[in-house]
Order: C-alpha cells, then sequence, then structure tokens
C-alpha cells in the first residue's frame, strides 16, 4: 500500500502552486527570489552610484576643512560603533569605515585636506589616514567596542601627542 496520498485532479497536489507569482516566476524559484535579488540591486546600487555622486562636484572641489573633516571622523566612528555592536569583526569595521571616508575625500575634495595644505593625498594616503581617524573616533565614543589592546595603543599615542585620553572601557 503506498504511503502517498491520490489526491483528485480538480484539486492542487501541496507541490502545484496555483498563485498569481507563479505566473512571473520560473518553477525552480522560490517566492522570495525576486524580492531579494531586487533588494540586493537596491544595497548595490548606492555604491555603483557613489563614485558618479561624487564626481559631479569635483570640477569645484574645495580641500576639506577641519569642521568637514571632523564630521568625516565622527561619521567613520559612529559606522565602527555601529557594526561592532551588529557583532562585525573590528579590523572589518575600521576599514569598511575608513574606506568609506577615504572615498568621500577623494570624490568631494580631489584627496585635498586643510591641515595639509599644498598636496594631493593619494587614495592610500586617505585610507591610512582615515583608519586611523576611525579608530580614534571609535575609542572616544564607543571604547567598549574597541579591543583592549587597541585601546591601550590609542591612550599611548594620544598621551604622546599631549591630547587627552578618551574615557576608559568598563
Amino acid at each position: 500500500m503506498s504511503r502517498w496520498k491520490e489526491w483528485p485532479e480538480s484539486q492542487p497536489t501541496p507541490r502545484q502552486d496555483t498563485s498569481d507569482a507563479a505566473a512571473w516566476r520560473g518553477p525552480n524559484q522560490s517566492l522570495l527570489s525576486f524580492p531579494v535579488r531586487g533588494a540586493r540591486r537596491l544595497l548595490v546600487a548606492p555604491l555603483v552610484a557613489l563614485p558618479l555622486l561624487l564626481a559631479g562636484g569635483a570640477a569645484q572641489a574645495a580641500p576639506a576643512t577641519p569642521a568637514e573633516m571632523n564630521l568625516y571622523t565622527r561619521i567613520a566612528a559612529v559606522n565602527v560603533c555601529i557594526s561592532r555592536t551588529a557583532g562585525v569583526d573590528f579590523d572589518k569595521s575600521v576599514a569598511i569605515a575608513g574606506e568609506t571616508i577615504a572615498q568621500l575625500i577623494q570624490g568631494q575634495h580631489q584627496g585635498q585636506i586643510q591641515q595639509v595644505p599644498g598636496k594631493t593625498l593619494t587614495i592610500e594616503e586617505l585610507r591610512k589616514g582615515s583608519i586611523n581617524s576611525a579608530v580614534l573616533g571609535a575609542a572616544e565614543i564607543c571604547p567598549k567596542s574597541v579591543p583592549p589592546e587597541v585601546m591601550k595603543k590609542v591612550e599611548a599615542a594620544l598621551k604622546q601627542a599631549g591630547a587627552k585620553a578618551p574615557a576608559p572601557s568598563k
């Protein structure tokens, strides 16, 4: 005796899909495949468009002011804090935040910063500085999200520079 129930021809079997969605998707696609692919496109679109948007202001680019650099540092630090809270590795968090700021400075200011007069910084120099800024900002904003060995290096560097050390992590 078969374990499978015979279905009357008038009723769809559990595997048959009679929904309207079946008309626009292929037999090997789930209902979520279109929305997920659409979401991926939406997530990737800003990344693809970013260089184009940033290039638009390049003709009138002025060196980044100290106020702009402070804003960019805060943005990078907040991004590190958010990604660390979400469980992202510290090095990866800092690299992403630093790259974002480096690309922003490259695109909006053609790699020029008022604090470094007369020099156009390369993307590598911008990355190094942006990563350092992201680490320093994260140490100040969310010290608990910064690994202890990194906090020690930050505190030592700030002490050597004569700046105020960030709040100790608890």
